[in-house]
């Protein structure tokens, strides 16, 4: 049975990326991550890990083509947040770090609140704030 599963994303400069992800808020496996090629990183309470892989080396790995995240995105990565204020603090440190807001901070469907991202290689993300209680019956 799978123990665990992870997501990898092709990136230009590890190092930059790790510096961006750091300064929104998410945490390191140093032991998990190779200097230059690979970093570690968890995402959420259940630590769930992205793995930030140069791209030469990705594409070895996949054995495919890249996707150009200036003209596709080939995922929307989402992940939540505890309050609207969250929310609203990650939009700032994105852009503080050096990503591209796609989404500013805004309601959604009267029950979600949160914004789109792009990371430094156009990765895009989606921070929601979910307010189960005003779902629609």
């Amino acid at each position: 049975m799978t123990k665990e599963i992870w997501l990898n994303l092709p990136v230009k400069d590890v190092q930059r990326s790790k510096a961006f992800f750091e300064a929104i808020g998410f945490i390191f496996n140093e032991p998990r991550s190779t200097g230059n090629d690979m970093a570690c990183m968890y995402a959420g309470e259940k630590k769930f890990v992205v793995m930030l892989i140069r791209e030469a080396m990705f594409a070895g790995f996949s054995k495919n083509n890249l996707t150009d995240t200036g003209q596709s995105s080939e995922v929307l990565i989402s992940y939540d947040a505890e309050s609207r204020e969250e929310v609203d603090t990650i939009a700032k440190k994105v852009v503080t770090a050096g990503g591209t807001m796609f989404g500013e901070p805004g309601e959604s469907q009267g029950w979600m609140y949160g914004c789109g991202f792009s990371d430094p290689d156009g990765h895009r993300w989606n921070v929601l704030y979910m307010d189960f209680s005003k779902v629609p019956k």
